[in-house]
């Protein structure tokens, strides 16, 4: 093996050690200011395309299944296909940024390369094998007084400060190298350090005054700390634990108690939605909300509704000849009525797939989904309390980490974040505690409450700066209570969405058609020869 091949393989592995190394919940975040630097420097050197893919692809893995190896406790199938396919994909934009930077500068090809990253993010979060759970900008989620304004950029905008920082340092170092202690290497060094600090010291000065609706009422938030693989599907147990959670519930309302949350699939029954009321073993359930008619119960719930022909590409054809869909929901009851919303961003695998892969479907073991496929809601539902003191958006297990789709039940008014989710298929594992941590991005990006139920933990209360001010660990039952005020304050970021983004895959493509001209342009192109 000679030197390039040697130096290309460490830096791909020391880059993938530097991502992993920054990522929550390490306290090492820093580290992602330089964690693409050997990359940049290996496609200085690599050789061939061919190569640089090799080196990237083992940056890019390693990274993967170093951060969320224990996506294959749930699916070991299903893990070992995220993890290649999503270092697969991760490739992408970095093929792109070597072939433009036999076309320009460093520093050029460098702009590029945040172009094509962050649309490779864009639209790794808005197609059926979405996996943003490593978007850049989810790196600062443990240091909410770093990114403040998020309630402007959302996560792009760390993704952003996280590229541009690479690229700086690495220009700095090209400098260097070739002009020693030059004054283009002074100014390029104290660019670096202003867009290292001035994000931070900005962040102190984007808290806004919040439009207060009200600052009267609490919130209710249950751990039941079911254990998903050995009981809580349990046939004979459901009625126990439906009271259980009634229980813990009643236990801990009062006469101020305007939302009792529940986490994902807390009923412990897979319930036809259209008859909810009829539903035998709803019957304490709907006791309880009697009892208590100021009270409204969100809940996780897996249910289904029939059709007599098809009606979407996910519904199964029963024996009968009927069809019928399935969900994965969140559902807003109160003492007449339930309002539901139907998970929308749904799990690679276990729960979606895209047409042209669905023969893969039973690889993929069931763990809080179907290999059928759950239909997903096409619009956002907010779910509106009887007494009219929550507007929520409801987040469903991973639906959390999309803070654009978030953005848009805020523009339809929403003054409450409810996150439900089971994180205990993962185990006790970094999975969980990630989770929890992206949370407090979408506090930010909104300036809205979030109040997270979660099966097994981290359930939490998060202020809208971030701040996580009530917490249950995992492993543990246990009840949160927090008076919660209704903020109705509207940020830039939920009034306009991943802006970003959108600009940068622009300039992507702008980029690209340069690129392809110039490629071609060289090729069609000869010397005149003499006679």
């Amino acid at each position: 093996m000679n030197a390039n091949k040697q130096g290309g393989l460490l830096n791909a592995v020391i880059g993938g050690i530097l991502l992993w190394g920054a990522w929550p919940t390490s306290p090492l975040t820093i580290l992602i200011f330089i964690a693409w630097v050997p990359l940049l420097y290996t496609a200085e050197s690599a050789g061939s395309w061919a190569r640089f893919f090799g080196y990237t692809y083992i940056t890019t893995l390693l990274w993967n299944v170093l951060v969320t190896w224990w996506v294959a406790k749930a699916s070991v199938p299903g893990g070992i296909g995220a993890f290649a396919a999503n270092s697969l994909l991760m490739c992408v934009p970095w093929l792109a940024y070597y072939f433009t930077r036999k076309q320009f500068n460093a520093f050029v090809s460098g702009l590029a390369l945040i172009a094509y990253w962050l649309t490779f993010e864009f639209i790794h979060m808005n197609w059926d094998l979405s996996w943003p759970w490593l978007s850049l900008g989810n790196v600062f989620a443990m240091h909410p007084n770093w990114v403040q304004w998020y309630e402007y950029t959302g996560t792009a905008g760390g993704s952003l400060w996280v590229l541009l920082s690479n690229i700086l340092v690495f220009n700095v170092l090209l400098r260097y190298r070739e002009e020693g202690r030059s004054t283009g290497y002074f100014k390029l060094a104290a660019a670096w350090v202003l867009t290292l600090c001035v994000p931070i010291l900005l962040s102190a000065f984007t808290k806004q005054n919040l439009t207060l609706q009200h600052n009267k009422y609490n919130v209710v938030v249950v751990q039941p700390d079911y254990d998903p693989w050995d009981d809580k599907f349990v046939a004979g147990k459901e009625e126990e634990h439906l009271h259980k959670l009634i229980r813990l519930s009643q236990q801990n309302i009062d006469a101020n108690t305007a939302v009792v949350i529940w986490p994902e699939t807390a009923v412990p029954y897979t319930v036809r939605e259209d008859q909810l009321h009829e539903n035998r073993f709803l019957v304490p359930l709907w006791a309880f909300l009697k009892n208590n008619p100021h009270i409204n119960l969100l809940t996780g719930l897996e249910g289904y509704r029939l059709y007599p022909v098809r009606p979407s590409r996910f519904a199964t054809k029963l024996p009968d000849g009927s069809f019928a869909e399935s969900y994965n929901s969140a559902a807003l009851f109160d003492s007449n009525s339930v309002q539901i919303y139907h998970k929308s961003k749904l799990v690679p695998g276990p729960e979606v797939l895209p047409g042209f892969i669905s023969f893969l479907a039973p690889l993929f073991e069931k763990f809080g989904g179907t290999m059928g496929g759950y239909t997903k809601d096409s619009t956002e539902k907010v779910l509106q309390t009887s007494n009219n003191t929550f507007s929520i958006a409801p987040a469903i297990c991973y639906e959390s980490i999309y803070g654009d789709h978030l953005s848009r039940f805020n523009r339809k008014g929403t003054n409450l974040i409810a996150v439900i989710t089971n994180d205990g298929w993962w185990g006790n594992t970094q999975g969980y505690r990630q989770h929890m941590q992206y949370a407090r991005l979408r506090a930010i990006e909104s300036r809205k409450w979030v109040a997270r139920s979660a099966n097994t933990g981290i359930s939490c209360f998060i202020d809208p700066y971030g701040n996580i001010t009530r917490q249950l660990p995992w492993n543990r039952q246990g009840v949160l209570k927090q008076t919660v005020a209704a903020f109705v304050t509207e940020t830039f970021y939920t009034k306009h969405g991943d802006w970003i983004s959108k600009i940068a895959a622009v300039i992507a493509v702008l980029f690209l058609l340069f690129l392809v001209y110039r490629i071609f342009a060289k090729k069609t192109s000869s010397p005149l020869k003499s006679p």
